[in-house]
């Protein structure tokens, strides 16, 4: 394996050995504090520009599933048609695998996706950098080759035009009732899980005018990057809820952008909230959810419009987690209640969703 440094844009170094495509590579450094869900996570068009360290040190020990496809169309085992994160850095990678479902190692899928991994990094130590400093930007660089130094293609990037998809894909025609759902970046399992409750599901790029399509629900999706960057979903909001009340639930950048049509404000955290143990409580209660989460922004409440109120709370910074109406069946959450590869604790919110179509 060659010799790579990872080069934060404070200068800190970190050295390691690489273990997938031999490539530099640059973008943003963020950490991921999931004890599994690698497959997942790096399919996860969220993460698309960034440079994702695990804190969980060992990494590669249940190989990889087969990339299959469900007769609906869904990936089976994966939450996209490809890695999207730029690179992957590990602390210990484990190059023998061994689980029921794996056909391949990590290694060779990051290999044959062109994907750089690199190990022996002290994860714990780059993740006390980033919380330190907040994320940066990095570089992936070869030792052998130190003249060979990428550029970040980030700053600016609208990586939510870049994942979506370009024309409407439907799914579980004549299944049930119709809902929209605004593709900024989603998870498979998002639209799975839709499917499951018997929803017909019409995917459309994130910045389609649907305000006159026949639907009964509205579903924001997930997505990567600055939320500001995606101005036109966000007037198509507005469009929509100054002309129906039809339901509108939102998920994770869906979540912010609905508060912008609320007119709220959006804040870049400093290090953001990726992993599966972000404990979020329900406003007015005292019921708390252990959540799935991956973003690096979140919704100003005290910017919201008086007809709004926060839905949910994340209990380590006070954070907002999900806003509502006061009046119409219109929420979001700032987690992932599909949360795959888990928890499972807030799979509600779809019920609590389909609920609401009449």
């Amino acid at each position: 394996m060659r010799n790579v440094t990872l080069v934060l844009s404070d200068g800190s170094k970190f050295h390691g050995k690489s273990f997938g495509y031999d490539a530099p590579v640059a973008g943003e450094v963020v950490f991921n504090t999931a004890m599994v869900g690698y497959p997942e996570s790096l399919t996860d068009p969220s993460y698309a520009g960034q440079l994702m360290a695990l804190t969980y040190p060992l990494v590669g020990n249940y190989g990889v599933p087969p990339f299959t496809m469900e007769a609906n169309g869904i990936p089976t085992f994966m939450e996209s048609d490809k890695i999207y994160a730029s690179a992957i850095i590990v602390s210990d990678y484990s190059k023998d695998y061994s689980h029921w479902n794996a056909v391949e190692s990590l290694a060779d899928w990051l290999k044959r996706e062109h994907v750089p991994g690199i190990t022996g990094i002290d994860t714990r130590e780059l993740t006390k950098v980033l919380r330190e400093h907040g994320v940066m930007m990095g570089k992936i660089i070869f030792d052998d080759e130190p003249d060979n130094i990428p550029e970040a293609d980030y700053e600016g990037v609208n990586f939510v035009d870049r994942v979506s998809c370009k024309e409407i894909i439907r799914y579980n025609e004549g299944g049930g009732k119709k809902v929209i759902l605004v593709d900024c970046g989603v998870k498979a399992n998002i639209i799975r899980s839709l499917i499951n409750r018997g929803i017909e599901v019409i995917r459309v790029p994130w910045n389609y005018d649907y305000t006159n399509m026949e639907y009964d629900g509205l579903f924001l999706a997930n997505g990567p990057g600055d939320p500001d960057m995606c101005s036109d979903a966000v007037e198509v909001i507005k469009k929509q809820i100054n002309q129906s009340t039809k339901p509108i639930c939102g998920i994770c950048m869906g979540n912010q952008l609905l508060s912008k049509a609320a007119g709220a404000e959006i804040y870049k955290l400093k290090y953001g909230h990726r992993g599966h143990n972000q404990p979020v409580r329900l406003v007015g209660s005292e019921k708390c959810f252990i959540t799935s989460q991956n973003h690096g922004y979140a919704v100003n409440a005290a910017t919201l419009d008086k007809d709004w109120e926060e839905l949910f709370v994340n209990m380590n910074d006070g954070s907002n987690e999900g806003i509502r109406h006061k009046t119409n069946p219109w929420f979001t959450c700032q987690f992932h209640p599909e949360a795959c590869s888990g928890p499972v604790d807030t799979a509600f919110i779809f019920d609590d969703f389909v609920k609401t179509l009449k």
